[in-house]
């Protein structure tokens, strides 16, 4: 009977100290950090910036990984597909969790096969029109395509893209029509917009910012509530009478579906103290992002409204890329 309970007691007491062996604190390696986009860009460097401080403060470094290509597809395909143990982050955005899920049949599913982590921020966009129309403000703007109706056209990063999808919503709402131009990528559609090819754009405000200055655009209006600080005389398209027009281009993380519970704590508690430094602000206005602080939860909610939100106008607009 000693024997038979000294067999029976053996894994019990063996298997106390091998828990707390097998459970190490997380994270014990280096976490994986998915950038869906090539290296040198605004996204990029957005990504390199906060994890930079988040290695710091986890005492673990995060290795950048660029998975650009098919519009963040392949970068969701292989967070979605990942081991769902904190060690591999995607920096999802408004394309991968936002537009594209409205605008075309995915191989993943935006909010089933991921973990939100949290928000990093977003920047507005801007209504900006060639240096060379004859408009000063949004009023001035709507006149001008009633007067010229077929007339305006205007150019987007590509079709179903934010920069699309945003005036669109404009389109709709002052009931006029432009002729829609897509472009592959921001650079093309601004040399055209300048060259006067185009008329009009509805960028995000990072990639505005150099032409306003030199001149060679002209700026509207903004997207938000609020004004933006490095362009304090433009005002809000709310404050032009649409009330509550809203669009950016934002940032946050996310991880694999199913990832446990104490993991995302840590993980989105750590990235808010990474944002709410004092001088990360400065670092991310580089590309006119504004921190942003969200929980797991209220960053779940913003993807599916965000999803929701475009996925209503697209319908409405008869914006489907796969047909």
């Amino acid at each position: 009977m000693k024997r038979r309970h000294l067999i029976f007691a053996t894994p019990a007491l063996l298997g106390a100290p091998a828990l707390s062996w097998a459970q190490p604190a997380f994270p014990a390696k280096p976490i994986r950090y998915i950038v869906p986009v090539s290296a040198g860009g605004g996204s990029d460097m957005v990504g390199r910036t906060v994890t930079e401080r988040w290695g710091n403060l986890l005492k673990q470094p995060f290795i950048v990984d660029n998975q650009a290509g098919g519009g963040g597809v392949i970068a969701c395909q292989t967070t979605a597909r990942a081991t769902p143990d904190g060690y591999t982050l995607m920096q999802g955005y408004v394309a991968t969790h936002g537009t594209s899920p409205a605008t075309r049949k995915l191989p993943y599913d935006a909010i089933k096969d991921f973990t939100p982590i949290g928000m990093i921020g977003g920047t507005p966009n801007m209504l900006v029109v060639n240096a060379a129309l004859p408009v000063n403000n949004v009023k001035e703007f709507i006149a001008y395509l009633k007067k010229n109706p077929g007339k305006v056209s205007y150019g987007s990063a590509g079709a179903g893209s934010l920069t699309h999808l945003t005036m669109e919503l404009f389109k709709q709402q002052v009931d006029s029509f432009m002729v829609h131009i897509p472009y592959r990528g921001i650079a093309p559609a601004f040399n055209d917009l300048i060259g006067g090819q185009t008329q009009a754009m509805f960028p995000g405000l990072a990639a505005a910012v150099p032409h306003i200055r030199s001149g060679r655009v002209r700026p509207l209006a903004v997207t938000g509530l609020q004004r933006h600080p490095l362009f304090k005389d433009v005002p809000t398209l709310d404050e032009s009478g649409f009330k509550g027009f809203d669009a950016q281009q934002w940032y946050g993380v996310v991880g694999p579906a199913g990832m446990p519970a104490p993991i995302v704590k840590v993980l989105n508690e750590t990235l808010a103290t990474v944002l709410r430094a004092p001088d990360m602000r400065e670092k991310l206005a580089i590309e006119a992002i504004e921190p942003t602080v969200m929980t797991p939860e209220k960053f779940s909610e913003f993807i599916r409204y965000d999803i929701a939100r475009w996925t209503k106008l697209a319908k409405e607009r008869g914006i489907q890329l796969d047909n």
